[in-house]
């Protein structure tokens, strides 16, 4: 009886072991919170802002384990060097070793950027920098400004700011800058550590890293004077413009030759329209875009009718453009109204000799009056003297241009939608932007300012706004 006694009171003595409240709550230990701060520089071989500088090794150690990343896009070194140094990191250290020899008494100045971040957590540290001379002395002029792009007056920040010491044009394209800044995330640049002299600025779009202006299509900016570094120098603000950006024709030449090279077997004519979902819009002309340009045409062999009933219109014309691959209708719409347009077979060829395989006919049908509403927008503190002319956009199209001739616009008719506001100031009153022309005239481009208040068009409503143009 002892025996069982034992042997019941050792099983319930187990079974609370197995069962109590700490067996079923066992967690490993908390790691703590995540590491969120970036790593911190405590000691730098030789100190920031030695002079009389005479090594070719910089040694930067920090608080923890780093890795530098993209040295060649994030690191900027001003004076800029013949040949970008090499950075290395191990641990806790960052080593750059400089390949040039370096100028006497110059003041040197390195920008990490966001080269350098933590190793376990990828913590930035935030644009750290490091200065040193060859002389006895430190410079500290500063320069700073502003890069907005001319043709719609928002920013870019992958440009860069460069400052020549050569004042002659050609300096530009053949040799490299002795400073550059990259832009914040306001557009916005900044020089320290410059001699006093005098530089001549630009700014580029450096996509092959050149630090030179090769060509027409490449975003450019420069000042009209030469900048005198002193000791208090005011903001300079860039304009930045391309003078032959890529435009819709040159994209619809660049498809008319790769069809012209994959179509070679196919006689038919190829075009599109301006219609969506075949309907047309009272607002726009209706037109046909061929892509290649037409080596015939013959406007008799279009006819226009309304209504189900084929009643032909009465005034009606057709244009071609100049690269003969654009034809516009040009007529006055009717609202909600059937139109059809009978093409032959034979109204058009290309240059390839293709036509219609057969005469066919496009029916399609105009908007109702009620799917637009009405705009008036009012103005205050606008320059009329500056020519402004107001771009509605859509996205980065623009939808409509309207040169001011007062402090209103109005128009009875407009789709509804969101649109931005942006104001050419129209320097040769030809009613749209134009670039600058650097070489030989240092002509600036026209300036575009884009408005932070957008207007929203409801469909069937009088829509009025009160904006300040400033």
């Amino acid at each position: 009886m002892r025996m069982i006694s034992s042997l019941l009171l050792l099983i319930a003595i187990i079974a609370g072991t197995l069962t109590g409240p700490g067996c079923a709550n066992i967690i490993p230990p908390a790691g703590g919170p995540r590491d969120s701060l970036p790593p911190i520089i405590i000691k730098a071989s030789p100190n920031d802002s030695t002079r009389n500088f005479k090594g070719n090794r910089i040694v930067l150690s920090f608080n923890e384990f780093v890795e530098v990343q993209s040295p060649q896009e994030n690191i900027v070194i001003s004076p800029l060097p013949k040949t970008f140094p090499t950075v290395e990191y191990k641990l806790n250290t960052v080593t750059v070793k400089l390949k040039d020899s370096l100028e006497p008494n110059t003041t040197y100045h390195i920008q990490f950027g966001n080269a350098i971040k933590d190793f376990n957590e990828g913590n930035v540290l935030k644009d750290p920098g490091y200065t040193f001379s060859t002389g006895n002395y430190i410079d500290s002029l500063e320069l700073s400004g502003k890069v907005i792009l001319a043709e719609t007056g928002k920013i870019d920040t992958t440009l860069i700011v460069m400052l020549h010491t050569d004042s002659r044009d050609s300096a530009v394209v053949k040799d490299k800058p002795r400073y550059i800044s990259k832009l914040d995330n306001n557009g916005r640049f900044f020089f320290k550590n410059l001699p006093p002299k005098t530089f001549y600025i630009y700014a580029l779009k450096d996509e092959a890293g050149t630090r030179r202006y090769f060509r027409d299509n490449q975003l450019f900016a420069f000042s009209s004077k030469p900048i005198v570094v002193t000791g208090k120098n005011e903001p300079v603000t860039l304009y930045a413009y391309a003078s032959k950006p890529p435009t819709l024709a040159n994209a619809l030449t660049a498809i008319g030759n790769k069809n012209k090279i994959n179509n070679v077997a196919d006689k038919r004519l190829r075009y599109t329209t301006t219609l969506s979902a075949g309907i047309q819009d009272l607002l726009v002309p209706f037109k046909f875009t061929f892509d290649i340009p037409l080596k015939t045409f013959d406007s008799s062999r279009l006819q226009l009718f309304t209504d189900s009933n084929f009643v032909p219109v009465a005034k009606y014309n057709w244009l071609p453009d100049s690269t003969r691959k654009i034809i516009t209708l040009q007529t006055v719409w009717k609202e909600n109204t059937t139109y059809a347009i009978i093409m032959d077979k034979d109204f058009a060829a290309d240059t390839l000799g293709r036509k219609l395989l057969k005469s066919d006919t496009i029916v399609f049908h105009t908007k109702k009056l009620t799917e637009y509403g009405s705009l008036k927008i009012r103005f205050k503190n606008l320059d009329l003297s500056k020519n402004p002319v107001l771009f509605l956009v859509v996205g980065e199209n623009i939808y409509k241009s309207i040169p001011f001739s007062g402090n209103e616009i109005s128009l009875d008719l407009f789709p509804p939608g969101e649109y931005e506001l942006r104001i050419l100031f129209d320097e040769n009153k030809n009613g749209r932007w134009d670039p600058g022309e650097f070489f030989g005239k240092h002509k600036q481009p026209e300036i575009v300012k884009t408005l932070t208040r957008k207007v929203n068009v409801k469909a069937g409503f009088a829509n009025e706004f009160d904006i300040d143009a400033e």
